[in-house]
């Protein structure tokens, strides 16, 4: 049976009654072509449906009904057009084209980056589309645990990485996948976290990386619709749905949400001189920004080129994107990857009430879905404590700098204690000018870019020799402190005083106000031997190697410990119905120093206590801590009317067990003083009679 007219919407494939109707955007094109192919590894098409302009065309959209078409079928386009760089015409007929609404993604095994790039044809190894029926999957009865922003903590983790090596005990078919990680949420649930925050899930171009290396991370989108069908057990870019439909599910009956890190501000085409794979092809002009001069490619996002998030098509595109994740895969959440891209215009200027970011945060089908940005880009804007909304929660990148300043002591910038103690309560100086809740901010100290914990506490340079750009990429800014040592080292006191460090690290994140954020395999020690930008690595540099856990069973204990306590804690603030600038106004908390109400916050202070009277649970909390290299008293004040007067629950300066104990068996300490040791922290807390 012939072709027919079709439809414009919906854009992407529709199954229908006896076929399929396919439509794309195009502007600019003067002709395009559906190319269907007979197997996804066919070099040819087995056939190729030239669309009449005249009559399979409405506005830009291009249109037609193919009979016959079923799930599985392999597609792409070629989108004929005038060539004119300098007016962001870039169409090359010779390429074949990824739907940019297509669901499913191959990528032959011949696929060479390298080819795509380079004018003329590129069809045989071209990745292309597959034709998917989203409705014959079982969901059960799943549904999304929902938890409020005050109970929730975020454990960032790498699909891949997170079982790939042979430590992790996963079956080796499954390991580096979907269904490995599926394995592992026994773990996670033990831990204590309540979501994962997983690294890019968008079909990626694993190629997109310096010669020789892989693109690990997957900040190198060729979809914002389909799943990286690596990440499948079977390998199979079909089965990659159900696999990750099947890990998101199970994650929901453990209690855990789901938050994915997508990535809307670049694509993987790259600079203009980068292949021919999907948007370069179909409307250079409507996807991408351009510089001041309109010819070259705009470049706030450091790998070549910018979406036009501005633009009403690129716009629908993003949000479609996301009710897409939602609707078909439960997802619970989005981080954005440089979500200050998204706030630029046309032209890449700042805008004060951004549509796209307004579209999203206003779209019911979105409403209730958790919403981070990270709020900067590569081209200079910083907006932590300015993004739009009010529903957008920030990474509190300063929360990361300033905790690294303060713990690493005098190599820290000068006020950092007064910096850092504005962090632990939820940041007023960043956020306290709106009525916002205190888990507006994400609090973390390492994240995937960067330093792990670990390297935080044993490097004071980066060491990428490895990643083949001579050591130049990756941040010279980490704020790190070796205490002592380069590198690894065998000697008992440098490793104790790491290990202070670290927990210091982790307390100060878990229990400071504001969403936490921990990074995969912090609480083992993971490292990646000084490496701070590890996005080629697909190698044990980045997997997570799991025999730390039994190394390091007193790290793991000290945060199940934390986390146990934090997610309890939370109702007694009652801190989803308190505003920010509410809570701080209205608590009971006091700043100290040594001396009880004589705070040091002169610029070379590296110590600081803090005390705050818990209503709800009838409970006194007093912090002390001491980033300097010497032992201070601290004056404490009296427990009140408390049974058993203060109780000692950490003190990061004691070897395990006794750094952490249970909340229950917290030991009484009496005393007016407490003696803190160099680089180290202490909670204790008194009950007060009702």
């Amino acid at each position: 049976m012939s072709a027919s007219k079709g439809q414009p919407h919906p854009l992407g494939v529709t199954l229908a009654r006896g076929g399929a109707n396919f439509s794309l955007y195009s502007r600019g094109a003067t002709k395009v072509e559906l190319l269907l192919f007979e197997t996804r590894d066919a070099e040819l098409p087995a056939r190729v449906i030239a669309l009449d302009p005249h009559a399979q065309r409405t506005y830009h959209y291009w249109h037609v009904f193919v009979p016959g078409v079923k799930a599985g079928q392999a597609y792409g386009y070629r989108v004929h057009g005038p060539r004119d760089p300098a007016r962001g015409l870039r169409f090359d007929p010779e390429k074949l084209l990824l739907d940019p609404y297509g669901r499913a993604l191959h990528v032959p095994r011949g696929y060479r980056r390298g080819e795509a790039a380079q004018p003329g044809a590129h069809l045989a190894n071209a990745p292309r589309n597959l034709v998917v029926d989203l409705e014959l999957y079982d969901w059960e009865d799943d549904q999304s645990p929902r938890r409020p922003a005050s109970q929730t903590v975020i454990y960032e983790l790498h699909v891949r990485g997170f079982t790939r090596h042979p430590s992790s005990g996963v079956p080796e078919s499954s390991r580096g996948t979907y269904a490995g990680l599926r394995e592992k949420i026994p773990y996670l649930v033990d831990l204590g976290i309540t979501a994962v925050e997983l690294m890019p899930v968008f079909a990626f171009d694993a190629q997109d990386a310096p010669a020789g290396r892989t693109n690990y991370w997957g900040y190198a989108p060729l979809s914002f619709f389909a799943p990286h069908a690596a990440y499948a057990a079977s390998g199979d870019p079909l089965g990659a749905l159900d696999e990750l439909r099947d890990l998101v599910k199970a994650l929901h009956r453990a209690g855990l949400e789901v938050l994915l890190d997508v990535v809307f501000n670049h694509s993987a085409e790259g600079p203009a001189n980068g292949p021919v794979l999907s948007f370069r092809g179909i409307d250079d002009a409507t996807y991408y920004l351009r510089d001041a001069d309109g010819i070259r490619y705009a470049d706030h996002s450091g790998t070549g080129n910018t979406l036009n998030a501005g633009h009403p098509v690129v716009r629908r595109l993003i949000v479609d994107s996301l009710r897409a994740w939602v609707r078909d895969f439960h997802i619970d959440g989005f981080r954005f990857d440089l979500a200050s891209i998204l706030a630029r215009d046309e032209r890449g200027r700042p805008l004060s009430n951004p549509p796209l970011l307004w579209d999203i945060e206003s779209d019911p089908a979105l409403a209730g879905v958790k919403l981070i940005a990270e709020a900067w880009d590569a081209g200079g804007l910083y907006q932590v404590g300015s993004f739009v909304g009010d529903a957008w929660r920030e990474w509190n990148g300063r929360f990361r700098d300033d905790a690294r300043d303060f713990f690493r002591g005098e190599l820290g910038a000068p006020g950092s204690a007064r910096r850092f103690a504005d962090r632990l309560i939820g940041s007023p100086e960043i956020y306290g000018h709106e009525e916002r809740e205190p888990e507006q901010s994400i609090n973390f100290v390492t994240c995937h870019d960067g330093f792990t914990l670990n390297d935080l506490v044993s490097y004071e340079r980066k060491y990428n020799e490895a990643n083949g750009e001579g050591n130049r990429d990756g941040t010279d800014d980490h704020r790190s402190w070796n205490c002592g040592v380069e590198g690894p080292s065998e000697d008992p006191a440098v490793e104790a005083l790491r290990a202070r460090q670290i927990r210091n690290f982790l307390a100060a994140t878990l229990l400071s106000l504001g969403v936490p954020m921990l990074l995969m395999g912090d609480e083992m020690r993971r490292t990646q031997r000084g490496n701070n930008n590890a996005f080629g690595r697909d190698d044990e540099t980045s997997w997570l190697d799991w025999s730390l856990l039994e190394r390091h069973a007193d790290l793991h204990r000290f945060v199940r410990l934390l986390l146990e306590r934090r997610t309890r804690r939370s109702d007694a603030l009652e801190r989803e119905r308190a505003s920010l600038n509410h809570l701080i106004r209205n608590a009971e908390h006091r700043w100290h120093g040594v001396e009880l109400e004589e705070p040091d916050w002169s610029e070379s202070s590296h110590s600081f206590a803090f005390g705050a009277k818990l209503r709800g649970e009838k409970l006194r909390l007093h912090f002390c801590f001491n980033a300097w290299r010497e032992t201070l008293d601290f004056a404490l004040p009296a427990p009140h009317r408390g049974p058993g007067g203060w109780r000692r629950w950490i003190d990061t300066a004691r070897p395990s067990p006794a750094d952490i104990v249970p909340w229950q068996e917290a030991p009484s300490f009496e005393g007016a003083r407490y003696r803190v040791e160099p680089h180290s922290f202490v909670a204790l807390y008194a009950r007060e009679e009702s």
